[in-house]
């Protein structure tokens, strides 16, 4: 897209807009009251702002703040808090949980928050994960069996089967209410913005690629702990616009018409001190759930189903290079098959450390032997590994594949469309390739690892040698169907300590999500999801 057409297309929505101010920084007192957030480029393959569907972060940052969940979670402590349940009790068996719910809610609509409300949403979006199985909240919602009213503001939701993770699931985006009025729509209404929620503000237009605006909802006061203001928003609106163009994103940022600068990829250290020149502060956060991970394929004739060249890879990389080459000298060295931000989390530090002595070592006992070239070479074939990647290649990809290079592996990136991508993947024409999923809880690592859930199976089985298989699936059973928490601290830990003792998992980066904030945007902090309360955000002078 150029950037004539892209201006053209970013202007469109303030021109419909109620008012022009919303797109004028400095026009008058109005426009001090609406926040411009310049978002990284929409999606256009699985377009959805409905809470159970939403797939894409930046849509998930909205719905954050226009359709609230039962309980939240502290994200410092990871911790599962009120929200508009007030409290609940889980039965000794785990597949029981009671929510006692807030009388004081209402949804944007008028309509009344309550048991019922809570019974339609949770079996609409049973109905919707049966319809659509690959459906991004059917995850979230395993196990769930029904929902029962036991009185106006107390209901019980039932599962068929153990899922440690439900708890946590009931605080995530993908599990907020909808007002009843909202399923009584189609499924495609709702993915284009027609949903009604509880939360401090209303979302009043979705353009897809092109940006969203959102104003506040009057009479708003059951925000959860997690939000220090508890009543109305301070901003009046919230303009959203989607702008794939790094150049064009940091110009409209630089020259004040966008308050909150907020890419998919972290900053460089160059625009960094850039954006810090002129007043703005650096928002970072570690996204729960699994850090960059490269995954192997072990099967058949293919080199990494040797275990000593998969030892040999792990040893091959120079994470803390990476972090400082490609971003900057503070950003943090990956430790882990997840991020720091995720419950249960274990530092495998240790084990990653760059040892590329150790890794030629690794290759001369499997037979590679380094030729003339410096590739290394056996029975006349070259070590070559086959990296797919989508939709281009970045600096990190050249830098692993330096740094590869230097002990004689061949790392070939090919570049692919979404679709060649994924149709790689289901054919296993790769020897590595990557996927990675946002949840505060690890649980989300079986939407990717397990074969029985994931959404690759032929990925998730490829990871693992047959004789490790057994074992990885055992240890997810453990952690679904654990009822201590000291139980799913032994799994997951057991978990990451396999996935690294095998290497059936390249930890390459932790997955830092940064936001630039102009000098006039006060009280920026994030949820345990790693989006942002909007209702706590004011806007005041720099």
């Amino acid at each position: 897209m150029n950037t004539s057409n892209l201006m053209s297309r970013l202007l469109a929505p303030c021109a419909l807009a109620l008012s022009l101010a919303a797109c004028s920084p400095g026009n008058d007192t109005q426009a001090n009251k609406t926040l411009n957030i310049a978002f990284f480029g929409d999606n256009t393959t699985l377009v959805s702002v409905d809470p159970f569907q939403v797939y894409w972060l930046e849509h998930r940052v909205l719905l954050r703040n226009v359709a609230e969940s039962l309980t939240d979670q502290d994200p410092d402590s990871g911790k599962i808090i009120p929200w508009l349940a007030k409290s609940w009790d889980v039965s000794d068996d785990a597949l029981t949980y009671t929510f006692h719910l807030r009388e004081d809610v209402t949804f944007s609509n008028g309509e009344r928050f309550d048991a019922k409300a809570v019974k339609t949403a949770f079996d609409s979006d049973k109905a919707l994960a049966t319809e659509l199985p690959a459906t991004f909240g059917a995850t979230y919602l395993a196990g769930y069996d029904h929902a029962e009213v036991v009185d106006d503001f107390t209901v019980k939701l039932v599962l068929s089967k153990p899922n440690a993770g439900f708890l946590q699931a009931t605080s995530t985006t993908n599990l907020a209410i909808l007002a009843p009025a909202s399923y009584a729509l189609t499924v495609k209404e709702r993915s284009l913005g027609k949903i009604i929620g509880t939360g401090p503000f209303v979302l009043e237009s979705y353009t897809p690629e092109v940006g969203a605006h959102l104003t506040k909802r009057k009479g708003y006061a059951w925000a959860s702990a997690n939000m220090k203001n508890q009543g109305e928003a301070h901003l009046d609106a919230v303009d959203v616009t989607y702008i794939p163009e790094e150049s064009v994103r940091n110009g409209l940022f630089l020259q004040g018409k966008a308050d909150i600068l907020w890419p998919r990829n972290p900053f460089s250290e160059v625009d960094l001190k850039l954006f810090q020149s002129k007043g703005a502060t650096i928002q970072s956060r570690s996204l729960p759930g699994p850090s960059l991970n490269l995954f192997p394929n072990t099967r058949g004739e293919r080199a990494l189903a040797d275990k000593q060249v998969r030892l040999a890879v792990q040893k091959s990389i120079d994470r803390k290079s990476y972090a400082s080459t490609v971003y900057n000298a503070e950003f943090p060295v990956v430790q882990g098959v997840f991020d720091v931000t995720t419950p249960y989390a274990k530092s495998q530090a240790a084990k990653l450390a760059y040892d590329p002595a150790g890794a030629e070592q690794l290759l001369d006992l499997a037979g590679w032997a380094k030729g003339a070239d410096g590739y290394r070479q056996k029975n006349g074939k070259r070590l070559t590994l086959s990296y797919n990647i989508s939709p281009a290649e970045t600096a990190g990809d050249v830098l692993i594949q330096d740094q590869l290079r230097k002990v004689g592996i061949d790392l070939k990136l090919s570049v692919v469309t979404r679709a060649e991508w994924v149709a790689n993947n289901s054919a296993g024409n790769y020897d590595l390739t990557l996927n990675y999923m946002t949840r505060a809880d690890p649980i989300i690592l079986q939407t990717i690892l397990d074969p029985r859930s994931a959404n690759s199976s032929t990925v998730a089985t490829n990871t693992y040698e047959p004789a490790v298989l057994d074992h990885a699936k055992a240890l997810f059973d453990a952690g679904i169907t654990a009822t201590q928490s000291s139980q799913r601290a032994a799994a997951y830990g057991d978990l990451q300590d396999l996935l690294i003792d095998e290497s059936s998992a390249f930890p390459v980066y932790e997955r830092v999500w940064q936001a630039a904030t102009s000098p006039k945007v006060k009280n920026f902090r994030w949820t345990a999801e790693g989006f942002a309360l909007l209702g706590d955000i004011e806007i005041g002078t720099p």
